[in-house]
């Protein structure tokens, strides 16, 4: 009998070494959930600042948007605002014309102030890139020219070329911007 109570079941070696095995297992397994859960904050606080820059990009943009539009809505509005301020002198210039006519008898001055008027006026439309088309004579072009009646023409040469100018064309910078109507000899 003494020999039983001595005797223990025999372990493996190896059992001691499976238990720190699984042990240790364990423990690795509790650090990857820990770097698991890290990982998965530091993605879920990656894509919340990503959104966040993704929301102040889009704003911006949108913001950038109402701001052009609003200075293209402004630029059609008042775009004519430097050519009418060029213009409102000679408006002055007519009104002070016309005040002193109704005192003088004299038409001489009247007319040499409608000139000047008129010169002024030329001048500054030149100054904005406004150019008057002369096409009397020239060869009738539907892109500069509205043909308002056909009259015969008197020779040869003629037929086909502008012969009168009923009113006057103008470009803009090389842009047509009033067709001159005119009569064309045929």
């Amino acid at each position: 009998m003494g020999k039983k109570e001595t005797e223990q079941p025999e372990k493996p070696e190896n059992q001691e070494n499976i238990t720190e095995q699984e042990g240790t297992e364990q423990a690795t397994e509790g650090t990857e959930t820990l770097n698991a859960s890290e990982v998965v904050a530091k993605f879920e606080a990656l894509v919340k600042e990503l959104n966040e820059k993704y929301l102040r990009l889009y704003a911006e943009f949108d913001n950038f948007r109402r701001r052009t539009q609003k200075e293209k809505a402004d630029l059609i509005k008042y775009g004519g605002e430097e050519i009418i301020l060029s213009i409102l002198p000679i408006v002055d210039d007519m009104e002070r014309a016309l005040s002193h006519h109704k005192d003088s008898k004299d038409h001489k001055p009247l007319k040499e102030g409608l000139d000047l008027i008129l010169q002024k006026t030329k001048s500054i439309l030149t100054s904005k890139g406004v150019q008057a088309m002369e096409p009397k004579g020239e060869t009738f072009d539907p892109e500069l020219h509205d043909a308002i009646t056909n009259i015969p023409a008197t020779s040869e040469d003629q037929k086909g070329k502008v012969a009168e100018v009923v009113e006057k064309g103008y470009s803009l910078n090389g842009k047509v911007i009033r067709h001159a109507k005119v009569v064309v000899a045929n």
